[in-house]
């Protein structure tokens, strides 16, 4: 029986562009780098922060063999594989060198809006046929459908392979039924930044981040505070992040962690269209913050 080693903080890794558009791969190294040494516990590739619908087919592969290689086994790899035709990811998996990659993270299908019943059968069908232990991701603002926590914990006693959920649903109230209900070897991963302390405060096993891609150290210390049982010191973190947790989506994702990024030396500040780099005054603001934060 499969059990979840995706736990702690894992961070949904950008992929960086040169002024080109061509993948900067040499800040990628970086970035990868950094988040091993600054208290990353997994890597999360080619998923919604990687721009992933504006990847082509070469450049995933490309990417992910590039994460692989750079890693060389020091962190756990969960690697995205979703979609809205069944069939299709189906087909994925079976195709896809799944070398040096420990897990697939696979989002509600998006735009055909399927009913609770069709997403059980589409994530069953995908269980069934993956290879590699599945982390689910529920993220209703992007894909226009929520899956209920009957169908997530359908799907978590149903199938012994599926072994998490990355839940962005907002609803706190959705994750403790979840939690409460779940199969012990079935965890929670928050897919929110800013819902982070609380959702692990009510049980969850960590967290997919976005603001881990630039500030790994800070976030990764307040999750194991927490763990811990040190809430008060881990809720100063939080507070602290209060801010950044917005600016850093109100311009869209990865635009905001790209500018911060950028603004810590990191990468050109390029995204692929119909993304596009995150407003100056945004920028000022998130910029104003680190400088506070003396990073």
């Amino acid at each position: 029986m499969a059990s979840n080693i995706f736990k702690g903080l894992g961070i949904a890794l950008i992929t960086p562009f040169h002024a080109d558009g061509t993948i900067d791969y040499t800040a990628l190294k970086r970035i990868v780098e950094y988040q091993i040494d600054n208290g990353a516990d997994f890597l999360c590739i080619l998923a919604t922060t990687s721009e992933t619908p504006c990847l082509d087919a070469a450049e995933r592969e490309a990417i992910r063999n590039f994460v692989v290689s750079v890693n060389q086994g020091r962190l756990p790899i969960l690697m995205g594989c979703g979609g809205n035709n069944t069939h299709a990811v189906v087909q994925e998996l079976k195709n896809a060198n799944l070398k040096g990659i420990d897990g697939i993270l696979s989002v509600c299908p998006y735009y055909n809006k399927p009913s609770q019943e069709g997403l059980y059968r589409h994530f069953k069908m995908i269980a069934d046929n993956s290879p590699l232990p599945v982390v689910l991701y529920n993220v209703p603002g992007r894909t226009g459908i929520n899956m209920l926590p009957e169908t997530t914990l359908r799907l978590a006693n149903d199938c012994e392979n599926i072994i998490a959920i990355k839940e962005a649903c907002g609803s706190l109230e959705q994750v403790d039924e979840i939690i409460k209900n779940k199969p012990d070897r079935f965890d929670v991963l928050s897919g929110d930044d800013a819902l982070t302390f609380q959702m692990i405060a009510s049980g969850a096993a960590g967290v997919i981040s976005v603001i881990g891609n630039a500030l790994p150290k800070e976030f990764s210390r307040m999750i194991r505070l927490e763990f811990k049982g040190e809430y008060e010191p881990a809720r100063k973190i939080h507070h602290n992040f209060t801010e950044l947790y917005s600016l850093l989506f109100v311009d869209g994702n990865p635009a905001g962690v790209k500018a911060l990024l950028h603004e810590m030396g990191f990468i050109e500040n390029e995204l692929r269209l119909p993304l596009v780099p995150t407003r100056v005054t945004t920028l000022q603001k998130m910029a104003a913050i680190l400088k506070e934060m003396r990073i």
